[in-house]
């Protein structure tokens, strides 16, 4: 464990119990021992107040007996600490993508879409303040790494944010980023806690696993033995990097950005035309995610081709352009001096 201080007080460091006392909390249990160390911490360091702690389990149904087995144990266990339990089952008809996850390959992120949307509905139905899940250390390495894997920018490199908000009600938090994954072992072993494993955690074909098992393990031994920890930095460095973006980029939408119709934007570029390139772009990936326009689909070259439209008299930008056509049919047009972005 972390230095003289128990689990349960450094939980309760990270999430000050007295914070959510009042309120009702949405806690994402799969069964699994990061997800029953949230629950048996959050229930131990809970306050008395008029607030409500709420099991959340999501039962995929791709594991047969192994899912149902996962479920009862849940269920099981909150009767145990007196703890709510809601139930959802993945239907093999849900495609929508997750709001918010980090992308994936088939089955795995539809199958996360799907959990996230009824973390999201259960917390709305109940009134919840926070949507907690038991995302860790390793968690974090392991989308830091495979973010870099799959290209990304400064917010990409930062990881999963502690907290993000959900909708203007709810706030998605993640309570147990300084834990590691054996940590929380070793916490349930002490008190005597079991748990379930999943064993499509050990699957190879999803590229999670390949990083979990694979890739991680040999740049410990070949390169870094402490690759965990550099990635961990490298997310942090890059937080702090992108909050001081986001300032400027918020400056930045105040000044030029105007809404005169509900679906129509204008960017005013004259006051682009001094800077940097890097700082366009986040302008207009700032403006998109507003919006709630597709992000998956953009990629580089997207952005690229958007930045040069906005960026029309710099001797370093391709001729671009007037009027084009981006993914989600968002129609970007020059007209007089500004950027016109609608969605036809």
């Amino acid at each position: 464990m972390n230095g003289s201080q128990t689990p349960e007080a450094r939980f309760a460091a990270a999430w000050n119990p007295l914070h959510w006392r009042d309120l009702t909390v949405i806690l994402a249990i799969s069964g699994g021992a990061d997800s029953v160390a949230l629950l048996r911490l959050a229930t131990a360091v809970r306050d008395r107040g008029r607030g409500q702690l709420i099991a959340a389990h999501f039962n995929h149904q791709l594991r047969g007996d192994e899912s149902r087995a996962d479920q009862d144990m849940v269920q099981r266990l909150c009767r145990q600490l007196d703890v709510p339990c809601t139930v959802g089952t993945f239907a093999r008809t849900d495609t929508t993508p997750p709001e918010g996850s980090n992308g994936g390959e088939g089955p795995e992120a539809t199958a996360r879409g799907a959990r996230y949307a009824f973390l999201h509905e259960t917390a709305a139905r109940c009134g919840a303040r926070y949507v907690v899940t038991a995302h860790t250390a390793d968690d974090q390495a392991e989308t830091i790494l495979h973010r870099i894997l799959r290209g990304t920018g400064i917010g990409g490199l930062s990881g999963m944010r502690r907290a993000r908000a959900l909708d203007p009600c709810t706030t998605l938090l993640r309570p147990l980023l300084s834990f590691h994954h054996q940590e929380l072992v070793a916490y349930l072993q002490t008190i005597g806690q079991p748990y379930r494993e999943d064993s499509s955690n050990r699957d190879p074909r999803f590229t999670r696993n390949r990083i979990r098992h694979e890739l991680l393990p040999l740049l410990a031994r070949q390169f870094n033995a402490d690759v965990g920890q550099a990635l961990l930095r490298l997310g942090t460095l890059a937080g702090e990097a992108q909050g001081v973006i986001d300032v400027l980029v918020e400056e930045l939408l105040q000044r030029c950005v105007t809404r005169d119709e509900p679906a129509v934007l204008r960017i005013d570029l004259a006051e682009l035309a001094s800077r940097p390139r890097y700082l366009v772009r986040e302008l207009l990936m700032a403006v998109w995610k507003d919006r709630r326009w597709p992000m998956q689909s953009m990629g580089f070259a997207q952005w690229e081709s958007l930045a040069a439209m906005a960026m029309p008299d710099r001797d370093d930008s391709p001729c671009p352009a007037c009027k084009q056509t981006f993914p989600g049919a968002i129609l970007a047009e020059v007209v007089g001096g500004r950027l016109v972005l609608r969605q036809g």
